[in-house]
């Protein structure tokens, strides 16, 4: 079954059986919890960067540091910002020195598909999985021979956005070039009032700019060969209010370039070699004056054999290679580290049952060997309701910030190391689809800091969670829902022992709904939408002290498609104008409009 085949396409959804990057196999799995946002989705959601695409999706929270192009943290599953396994197509990105990823660089022009997939997945891909993987899959190549992508944007605070691009396939190849511009004037990044995380308060607009490109090629050159190569390139500024010390603009780069060879040896033997590079590069500025840089490598290769035992019973084995470097305006006492990994898996069917057992053992050039593993089981009952439950463990090595940033870092930090247990339950039938899963994580080792500001082994967390997901249509109105609960506890010795950890938000929800009219005679189709988020309290301090305090938006949506594939577009996006923060001290936008034209057509 394909990706978008499970569901009507125009919807996010849970993703379907086939899921590759939980499993790192194309095998059929109800075994994870996994959400996608495919190409259609974004262009109907109208979503203008990855932070909309993914807010209020089960299980995730968001602290945004004023707008577009701004400091945006992602945390899955209440765990830290930095436990999220960020992949752009396959290939293992990130910043070595903060262990975050800028999401806020990575245009959404230039994104295909976003997958999501909750739950601990260090047996299969090592470090920084505790909280899940977030898929990132760059435009593909289309369905015709030749196809023309045109789009131009139009919006408030002076934001444009164009973007244009080529795909298609020929016999055994495809391709698609795809390049995008996207400039805004922004609004004031800080409150009013220096606050605790805004250094300077400059009442000014905090512009952003960026230019990216992508580039996929691929080639079947026989039934047991296939080859494909790709890159993305972004670069821009971003301004935001700082001081002399800290700056108030960045310049940044991101680029990961990658490949894969796929080769079937034998009817039962599948070898897939993986290799890539990312760069993620920053240039901090006061007045146009160098304040710091910092330059990250991730040079990344995997191996990987899949067995066909019977057709319901598959094992891998594999390897895995990264070698992290960092080049800085800091001296930092060690710049690079290697690490290597084994890895094995077994998924099997037995009648109605699904087994995965899983088994991975990694060799840290810093911190020598970390074993961890994942065991889980499923049962599919005959009316469309399938049972999960599902154990993992998991481990994060502490980044060179947090052992080696100069006078305020510790090198004898131990990697963080998390178990979770999760069971779940879903249903797909006539009248739509469903899910409702709950988990349990446990984390040790947490990295905090002290008192003088010095990272330390000293925290644990325990995190309690719920997530429900439904979608339907009545009355010819496409629904989707989502809804996130979890309680994210400090359970460190001390004064701050029962707290919430800072910047998750106990409760999300997400309400999309959906309805499209026509064609009727001469009028073409008309799409209308909206989308309700709501999100509760939260603290943006380990002592619980600073409240950011709850809200709920409203985003409405109308397009309208003049000829075969000439679309236009138009959003109102937080109609109720609801002034809100997710990080003290940080705006967000109020009322705000963005229009936008696309052309699509297929030339050949």
């Amino acid at each position: 079954m394909a990706f978008t085949e499970a569901v009507s396409a125009n919807e996010i959804q849970e993703l379907p059986p086939l899921t590759v990057t939980a499993t790192r196999t194309e095998q059929s799995t109800f075994l994870a919890s996994t959400t996608v946002i495919t190409r259609e989705d974004i262009e109907r959601l109208q979503v203008q960067s990855i932070e909309q695409a993914l807010r209020g999706v089960a299980g995730i929270n968001i602290a945004n540091q004023g707008g577009l192009g701004k400091a945006t943290s992602i945390f899955l599953r209440g765990t830290e910002s930095d436990h999220v396994l960020v992949l752009i197509d396959g290939v293992k990105v990130g910043s070595v020195t903060t262990g975050a990823s800028a999401f806020q660089f990575i245009p959404i022009s230039e994104v295909e598909q976003i997958e999501v997939v909750r739950g601990p997945r260090s047996s299969l891909y090592g470090s920084e999985a505790i909280g899940g993987i977030i898929h990132i899959h760059t435009r593909r190549g289309a369905d015709s021979r030749v196809k023309l992508s045109l789009s131009a944007g139009t919006g408030s605070h002076d934001h444009y956005r164009y973007s244009a691009g080529l795909s298609g396939n020929i016999q055994d190849s495809w391709y698609n070039i795809h390049a995008s511009h996207e400039q805004s004037h922004g609004f004031n990044a800080c409150s009013s009032g220096l606050t605790f995380g805004c250094f300077a308060d400059e009442p000014d607009d905090d512009g952003f700019r960026n230019e990216a490109g992508s580039v996929r090629l691929g080639h079947r050159f026989s039934d047991w060969l296939t080859v494909e190569g790709h890159a993305l390139y972004s670069d821009g500024d971003t301004q935001f209010d700082g001081s002399s010390l800290s700056g108030n603009q960045a310049d940044f780069v991101q680029q990961i370039i990658g490949g894969q060879i796929k080769i079937k040896p034998l009817d039962f033997w599948t070898v897939v070699l993986k290799g890539g590079e990312s760069r993620d590069r920053e240039r901090d500025k006061f007045n146009s004056v160098d304040v710091s840089h910092f330059n990250s490598q991730r040079i990344s290769f995997s191996a990987q054999n899949d067995f066909a035992i019977t057709d319901d019973h598959l094992l891998t084995l594999g390897y895995d290679y990264l070698d992290d470097r960092v080049d800085s305006s800091t001296a930092f006492a060690v710049t690079g580290r290697k690490n290597q990994a084994v890895f094995s898996q077994y998924q099997g069917n037995f009648a109605q049952h699904q087994i995965i057992l899983g088994v991975r053992e990694d060799f840290n050039e810093q911190f020598g060997n970390y074993t961890t593993w994942n065991a889980a089981w499923g049962y599919a009952f005959t009316n469309g309701v399938e049972l999960s439950a599902s154990y993992g463990t998991a481990f994060k090595a502490p980044t060179f910030n947090e052992l080696y940033f100069p006078n305020f870092s510790n090198p004898n930090l131990d990697p963080e190391r998390s178990e979770s247990y999760e069971v779940g339950v879903q249903g797909s039938h006539d009248w739509g689809h469903w899910s409702l899963n709950g988990y349990l994580t446990n984390i040790n080792d947490l990295i905090a800091l002290d008192s003088t500001f010095i990272p330390q082994n000293i925290s644990k967390a325990r995190i309690l969670g719920l997530e429900a997901i439904a979608g339907t249509e009545l009355y010819g109105f496409t629904l989707q829902a989502q809804y996130s609960l979890m309680k994210p506890e400090n359970l460190a010795q001390g004064s701050n022992h029962g707290n919430l950890l800072p910047r998750r938000a106990e409760q999300v929800f997400r309400l999309d709904i959906d309805r499209h009219f026509g064609p009727y005679g001469w009028v073409g189709p008309i799409g209308l939408g909206a989308t309700v988020i709501a999100e509760g309290r939260r603290f943006d301090d380990l002592a619980n002290t600073r409240r950011v305090a709850g809200f709920v938006t409203l985003d409405l949506r109308a397009e309208y498609e003049i000829i075969e594939q000439l679309v236009v577009q138009a959003k109102v996006n937080n109609i109720l104008d609801k002034q809100y923060q997710t990080v003290a001290g940080f705006n967000t936008d109020g009322l705000n409009v963005f229009f936008n034209i696309k052309y699509s057509p297929s030339l050949f």
